[in-house]
């Protein structure tokens, strides 16, 4: 088996149904295979592509990009996807890096990609506008090589480096997180998933893209949502039944203006820590739970998440998924009792093989046959898992290690405050020391005096950040993520 393959067994049973809504434009599953196959022979026939050869995939959130990641994968080569944020410089570095000699993009990003091409001279490029137009439904299906093991989709994600590192995912490696994903959310075919973040995303490309195709339930491509009504009127419309967002969204929805009753029977945060106090609000004023997971892009992304029928746990990122293991280790690789906080490693058949030319790099990244995710947290009694943090965020105050989320958690709950971020600043006397950026909600204002004294009353003192610094809004990456790099890199 193989995702090409898998996606066939999907639409052979229910070719007629839709398997994605945008706007006011539905395409069956039918059509997603024939469309997939159409572009396989362009790259087979006309592009000359041979097995393993990575193609480069640069396409915002439409119809369009599911048949070209498809594509690809009936062509038998290795798909990367490009955050379409980047500039030329960041996008050309992973062309250059990855040996992709093949682009699929959109008119919509002929400027950019003009600009990566005058700095990747043998780069061709495939755009997908008109490709579909009049085509045949009785395209032949493409035979496929591709085995379990075989590399398909090379994911870039930042790091400790100067350079993004491509994690390399298997066919085994997705079908195995599809798989467990799949059992862990109770899905059916009827259920029709929301997607908001962007596709190129490890997040979005398995459970906004792949979980849905291979579940044969349906995909709802959401336009926009600013303002945030157009979700809630997508999401109504369209009778979404799963939301796979970032933390930001789902804080939108305690707002007083969004309706109570939804068609949503799930919804399912990830991408960011989720914090306690939008958990607490949510699930007091819907009926259907939001539930906290967790993953990374090395492990193909979901590694944990709450039961979707309890208990849910505050702050906790749930339970390892089926098949997949996690645990708590110190820097030698002892395994740490219950509460003791330590490394979180996960072993499982979603682990990446490797980064892609980085030998060295992926040595460093496991350990014990371990996956070391970087992030720092511990395990209750019950077998849920808590992050605290990213280890190399922890702060180190008057020898005393400090999580910035404790404080961030701390900040969210006062009144007016939209987000939080908190990093260190070297300190000559106390090692270093908290400093806190935070955004209000439009029309609020806040006394930085009654922040500081609502903290005292939660945190011990060295934790306190003496330094609040309000902006208009916190630097975030694609997929709604804080950057705390750019922080760290101001001069306040």
């Amino acid at each position: 088996m193989n995702l090409a393959k898998k996606l066939y067994t999907s639409a052979s049973a229910k070719p007629d149904k839709v398997a994605v809504f945008y706007g006011d434009t539905t395409v069956s599953y039918g059509k997603i295979v024939n469309q997939s196959a159409h572009i396989a022979r362009i790259l087979k026939d006309i592009y000359q592509v041979k097995k393993g050869d990575r193609i480069g995939l640069l396409i915002r959130n439409r119809p369009e990009f599911i048949p070209a990641l498809f594509g690809i994968f009936f062509a038998d080569c290795v798909v990367v996807p490009i955050n379409n944020f980047m500039k030329p410089y960041e996008i050309s570095y992973i062309i250059g890096d990855a040996g992709i000699n093949v682009l699929i993009t959109e008119e919509q990003m002929h400027a950019v990609v003009h600009k990566v091409s005058s700095m990747q001279n043998n780069l061709k490029i495939l755009k997908i506008d008109g490709q579909f137009e009049g085509l045949s439904e009785d395209i032949s299906i493409p035979e496929t090589t591709a085995n379990e093991q075989d590399l398909a989709i090379i994911i870039y994600t930042s790091g400790t480096t100067a350079h993004p590192k491509g994690a390399m995912l298997t066919h085994y490696n997705l079908l195995h997180n599809v798989s467990s994903c799949y059992e862990a959310l109770d899905l059916t075919e009827d259920d029709r998933f929301a997607v908001i973040l962007p596709m190129f995303h490890s997040f979005m490309l398995t459970v906004g893209v792949l979980l849905p195709l291979f579940s044969s339930a349906s995909i709802l491509i959401i336009k926009s949502i600013h303002p945030i009504k157009c979700l809630f009127d997508d999401i109504i419309q369209w009778k979404a039944t799963l939301l796979p967002a970032m933390p930001q969204v789902f804080r939108a929805f305690i707002h007083p203006s969004v309706p109570k009753e939804l068609p949503l029977r799930l919804c399912v945060s990830g991408s960011a820590p989720l914090p306690v106090d939008t958990l607490e609000h949510f699930n007091k004023k819907f009926s259907f739970p939001l539930i906290e997971g967790y993953g990374l892009s090395e492990a193909s992304p979901v590694c944990a998440v709450n039961p979707i029928k309890g208990p849910w746990k505050a702050g906790s990122i749930g339970k390892p998924l089926p098949r997949v293991e996690l645990s708590v280790q110190d820097d030698d690789g002892n395994f740490l009792d219950h509460g003791v906080v330590g490394e979180i490693c996960v072993r499982g058949g979603n682990v990446m093989r490797g980064y892609w030319n980085m030998p060295e790099e992926t040595a460093k990244t496991f350990r014990n046959g371990w996956l070391l995710t970087g992030d720092v947290g511990y395990m209750d009694k019950d077998g849920y898992f808590y992050i605290t943090d990213r280890k190399k965020d922890m702060l180190l105050v008057n020898g005393n290690n400090v999580y910035p989320r404790e404080i961030e958690e701390v900040i969210l709950r006062f009144p007016g405050v939209k987000e939080a971020a908190v990093i260190g600043r070297p300190d000559t006397r106390r090692g270093e020391q908290p400093v806190a950026y935070i955004s209000l909600n439009e029309g609020d204002t806040i006394s930085i005096d009654a922040l500081i004294k609502f903290m005292r009353e939660y945190l011990a003192d060295y934790k306190v950040p003496k330094r609040i610094i309000v902006l208009t809004e916190l630097p975030h990456n694609a997929t709604g993520k804080i950057l705390k790099t750019e922080l760290r890199t101001r001069n306040d």
